[in-house]
């Protein structure tokens, strides 16, 4: 008889139609919080804890459905007396990781107790999710790449893992990038001074562009230069106004710095605003008397090129940042591995909203791509370069197929529309731009290919209206956005009962009655120089949820310290009729001067003899 890992499968938890002990209560719990009924699953597990207050597996369950109400600080509490009463439970310990997670400042004790977690079961696969999981949140993608495959090495179908990994591959930044889960302080504190400093940026930027629009209308339409220069100049008093209003907002200066290296986006936002700041003051500084030639056609002159580049960067800063963020995004990461993931396990929902998001980027990549050939062929004058257009459509295929959509592709263009009109758009403009090098090349009448060079760009052109729409009626609905910050993370567990609400592994009477009568007792634990068997002199007594309190010699602590994971055996002391071992998590108590052993697994066996054929007591 074996009981380990194997019985957290929901199907083998038994549900008693009218619960009455301790355990039937928590099964009871379970079944209510696969419903998704969170407050009848707390008030059953209310009840087996006053049932039984010396089990962790009530508690358990109760830390869960605090954090399903949102009862974070709860959560936390429920959850730190299960790892109380069993300090060696890998369960207590992930599900006291994962309650930490969700609260600011929390990060750091979230991560141990999930290292314990992983320390003490790493042939469990949500102890590895975990860490994935805090991982990911951080940006720490290597790390966290690391823990999903170990994860996905023990259970191939686990939902979590299978997304999450997909997202570690996309480079993904969770929606408060900027904050750092190890601070020491409560995100909403950050989120004010990065919404301070992106105020900031966004009133500087838009009052000088029109301010430089004032300036140049006084100047060249009514020849007010030394006026306009004057007025321009009154400016950056009224940007040092904003500046120093904003700032006072802002009061955590000393994390500025680590929030401006974490957001990509508010650093640029920052960085661009004072570049936009020097150059309108260099640009109202050298107003010339008249329009550049650069504006008229005509050859420019160095000066006149200087100056309309610093007049672009003050009008045009915002409409650069917004299309190379767009690039920028759809550029980053491995999407076709990452659809590998998420096909993997599609019937998750959440699986099929990022197949969904990650088909957008990749509709981002091809129009760029598209984008570039047809900029490319035109500067050089090469109309023969746009051969390259078709590379696009046997790309979409391949990603396709690499991406393993075959199964769920229907599916998600069946939801997604306008995803469908893209994808044909792009199908058309590389057709066209095809047509206008094989036009080139079989000497076809110029206006063929410029028609089809025509039908090219206005493919394009349609293709990012259709981007602009998805996006305007995704926000107007509040739902998923053909962008990178619609993808999700995961916490699924498929059919399986999540690891930390496991019940825990019990003891038989038999096995209870052999370890408190026993004076044979024999703990097996590593050694730097290998396996160690070691004669306990008893066991001083058996706890409630079969937790085992041994009295063992120091070098024991000192091995425990190293490798928890121990196996204690026991023979039955009436007529040794049977064996007992029970492998588990040994945890040194300083106060009682014991080792707490936390069972992972129990395997009885009997010895051979004639006894085997009498009956056995159940």
């Amino acid at each position: 008889m074996v009981r380990g890992p194997d019985e957290q499968d929901i199907e083998r938890i038994p549900l008693s139609p009218s619960p009455g002990g301790p355990r039937e209560w928590c099964a009871e719990a379970v079944d209510l919080l696969g419903q998704d009924q969170p407050e009848a699953a707390l008030d059953a597990a209310r009840r087996a804890v006053d049932l039984d207050p010396g089990t962790d597996w009530g508690y358990r369950l109760a830390s869960l459905s605090f954090e399903r109400l949102g009862r974070d600080a709860e959560a936390v509490a429920a959850a730190e007396e299960a790892v109380r009463l069993a300090p060696g439970s890998w369960t207590a310990r992930l599900r006291l990781g994962a309650a930490l997670r969700r609260v600011p400042g929390r990060w750091r004790e979230s991560w141990a107790q999930a290292a314990r977690a992983v320390r003490y079961a790493p042939e469990e696969p949500d102890t590895h999710v975990l860490v994935g999981d805090l991982a990911l949140v951080r940006g720490e993608y290597r790390r966290a790449e690391t823990a999903y495959r170990n994860a996905l090495r023990r259970l191939d179908d686990h939902p979590a893992a299978r997304i999450n990994l997909g997202l570690t591959l996309l480079r993904w930044e969770r929606p408060r990038g900027h904050h750092d889960p190890a601070w020491p302080i409560d995100p909403r504190e950050t989120g004010r001074a990065r919404r301070a400093l992106e105020v900031w940026s966004r009133q500087t930027r838009i009052l000088l562009a029109l301010a430089f629009v004032v300036v140049g209308v006084a100047a060249f339409g009514f020849g007010l230069v030394t006026e306009a220069r004057i007025a321009g100049g009154a400016m950056p008093v009224v940007v040092l106004a904003i500046t120093l209003r904003q700032a006072h907002r802002v009061r955590l200066w000393p994390y500025v710095p680590g929030m401006l290296a974490r957001d990509l986006w508010l650093s640029m936002s920052v960085s661009i605003t004072l570049v936009g700041v020097a150059a309108y003051v260099a640009a109202v500084a050298t107003l010339p008397a008249e329009v550049p030639a650069l504006t008229l056609g005509s050859a420019p002159d160095m000066v006149s090129g200087v100056w309309a580049g610093l007049a672009g960067l003050v009008l045009f800063n915002g409409v650069a940042v917004l299309v190379l963020r767009v690039l920028v995004e759809a550029w980053r990461g491995r999407p076709v591995r990452a659809l590998a993931e998420f096909t993997a396990v599609h019937q998750d929902r959440t699986a099929r909203r990022n197949i969904d998001v990650t088909l957008w980027l990749v509709v981002g990549r091809a129009w760029s791509a598209l984008a570039a050939v047809a900029g490319l062929a035109l500067i050089l004058g090469e109309p023969r370069g746009a051969f390259a257009a078709p590379a696009v459509p046997l790309a979409l295929a391949w990603v396709r197929a690499r991406g393993g959509l075959s199964s769920c592709l229907g599916r998600v263009l069946f939801v997604d529309r306008w995803l469908v009109a893209a994808l044909a758009l792009l199908a058309v403009a590389s057709l066209a731009l095809a047509g206008v090098a094989v036009s080139h090349v079989l000497g076809l009448p110029p206006d063929v290919g410029g028609l089809a060079g025509w039908a090219g760009a206005g493919a394009l052109a349609v293709l990012v209206a259709v981007f602009a729409t998805r996006s305007v009626q995704a926000w107007w609905r509040g739902a998923q956005g053909p962008w990178r910050a619609s993808l999700i993370m995961c916490e699924s567990y498929g059919r399986r009962v999540p690891g930390d609400v496991g019940p825990p592994v019990g003891l038989s009477g038999e096995v209870r009655d052999a370890f408190a009568y026993a004076r044979g007792v024999v703990l097996a634990y590593a050694d730097p120089s290998g396996p160690r068997v070691l004669a306990v002199g008893a066991v001083s007594s058996v706890g409630p949820s079969g937790e085992l309190r041994l009295i063992a010699a120091s070098d024991a602590w000192e091995a425990a310290e190293r490798d928890p994971r121990v196996a204690v055996f026991v023979a039955d002391p009436l007529d040794r009729r049977f064996w007992a071992e029970v492998r588990g998590i040994a945890i040194g108590d300083g106060e009682a001067d014991v080792l707490r052993v936390t069972p992972k697994q129990v395997v009885v066996g009997e010895y051979p003899g004639r006894h085997q054929g009498r009956s056995r007591p159940g």
